[in-house]
């Protein structure tokens, strides 16, 4: 890698990081609505396998996707507008937190229903299969969570009957909810899981972003050359709460604590500094930009137009019939009395 590279993926997950951090402030502020999933402390898992994604590979995650969807190339202004429900946003500010998704990046979302997109990632996979794309992979993100629905088992059962490219990664931040992985799963190391259906896998560290970036890389390697799907357990933590709205009355605060100390971005600070790649001025500087990056975001989010009332109506399966939108005419028509 060059010193560049190296760089750039140090303030991408500052980026994401500081995003983030207002986004939690804004919430606060009321300024964002509905759900707010923060991906606080897992930056090195959506850093390190973004940079060594395809353009040909699908990327698609459950509702912790912000920090997902900067890495899948989408830019921060465009996040932080979706999430404050403008129309400039990814999903024209009616999708909200968890909702991002742009196709022309290959970034097939953000899905809100715990382990409901995994299915829909083998069914992308057979896609490309049928289209002849031989070198592309599906690359299918879900929480430990998600290992134990039933969405989960049919999509890896199937991923392998017919030997898809698939990687699936399960970033597993310790809890579904506030209920740890010891408590909800029968097996503690959710890679075995592929075990039942002959499905290579294995268990990596997650809080160094350049060792999930080398053992990913090898990992999408065999898939692309036809070695069928795997499965891929990350172990990382989330630093902050489920959503905003988590008490965090599940877990001591010295576990807390003892994630944080390992915390990914002064991993590689470390490491940058020690291999000496990089000096403390140079990250500095790098800090500083992405403080920008940032600033800048959030003020093209709030300055960001809300979406006209009529835009409710817009994109939808079929247009709707005057018993189907009577209750809107009619606030509509009080509204101007």
């Amino acid at each position: 890698m060059e010193k560049s590279e190296h760089l750039n993926l140090y303030q991408e997950m500052v980026v994401i990081r500081r995003i983030e951090e207002r986004a939690a402030e804004l919430y606060q502020k009321g300024k964002i609505g509905g759900f707010l999933h923060l991906y606080i402390g897992q930056e090195a898992v959506s850093v390190g396998i973004g940079s060594i994604r395809q353009p040909q590979d699908r990327l698609i995650t459950a509702y912790r996707d912000h920090g997902w969807a900067i890495s899948a190339g989408i830019d921060p202004k465009y996040v932080m507008a979706e999430l404050l429900g403008k129309v400039d946003g990814t999903s024209q500010g009616k999708g909200g937190s968890m909702h991002m998704a742009d196709t022309e990046l290959n970034f097939w979302g953000g899905h809100a229903v715990v382990g409901a997109h995994i299915p829909i990632a083998a069914g992308m996979a057979l896609g490309d299969v049928y289209q002849g794309n031989d070198d592309a992979v599906t690359i299918c993100m879900f929480g430990d969570g998600a290992t134990n629905i039933g969405f989960f088992h049919e999509g890896l059962n199937l991923s392998k009957v017919w030997n898809l490219p698939v990687l699936w990664v399960c970033e597993n931040n310790q809890y579904g909810m506030g209920t740890s992985v010891e408590r909800a799963s029968a097996v503690s190391e959710i890679r075995q899981k592929a075990e039942g259906y002959g499905m290579p896998n294995n268990r990596i560290e997650g809080m160094n972003v350049m060792t999930v970036r080398e053992e990913t890389s090898k990992v999408l390697e065999e898939v692309r050359n036809g070695g069928g799907p795997y499965l891929l357990e990350i172990v990382t933590y989330r630093f902050r709460g489920h959503s905003m709205g988590d008490p965090e009355r599940y877990r001591e605060k010295d576990e807390v604590k003892k994630w944080e100390d390992e915390d990914p971005i002064g991993v590689f600070r470390n490491y940058l500094l020690e291999e000496e790649i990089a000096s403390e001025e140079e990250l500095d500087e790098q800090d500083e930009e992405a403080e920008v990056i940032v600033d800048e975001a959030v003020d093209f989010a709030e300055s960001s137009p809300d979406p006209d009332d009529e835009a409710l109506f817009e994109h939808i399966y079929a247009e709707p019939t005057p018993v189907e939108y009577r209750g809107y005419a009619m606030a509509q028509e009080s509204e101007e009395k």
